[in-house]
């Protein structure tokens, strides 16, 4: 897969999953304790999202961030590490 390909499925990811779950920008913002416009930079690519946003997305959408960034199709989470 070509970079441009993979970034776009990353970004039309997280709107697939956002409006799957009949969520709105500012709804998803707000999980990011961010701005909406923020937000919405990131699912349009303009900003790149940071990888603590990402994480945070996918616990909150119950999937992986793989998932999230198209290096799969499986959208199960992956098992929690247990480092204790």
């Amino acid at each position: 897969m070509l970079y441009e390909e993979a970034m776009q499925m990353y970004f039309q990811r997280l709107e697939d999953l956002r409006v799957d779950r009949d969520k709105t920008q500012e709804e998803i913002a707000q999980v990011l304790h961010c701005k909406r416009e923020v937000y919405r930079r990131y699912e349009k690519g303009i900003y790149e999202i940071p990888v603590w946003a990402l994480m945070q997305l996918a616990d909150y959408y119950g999937t992986s961030t793989d998932y999230i960034l198209g290096r799969t199709d499986y959208p199960q989470p992956y098992q929690k590490v247990n480092r204790g």
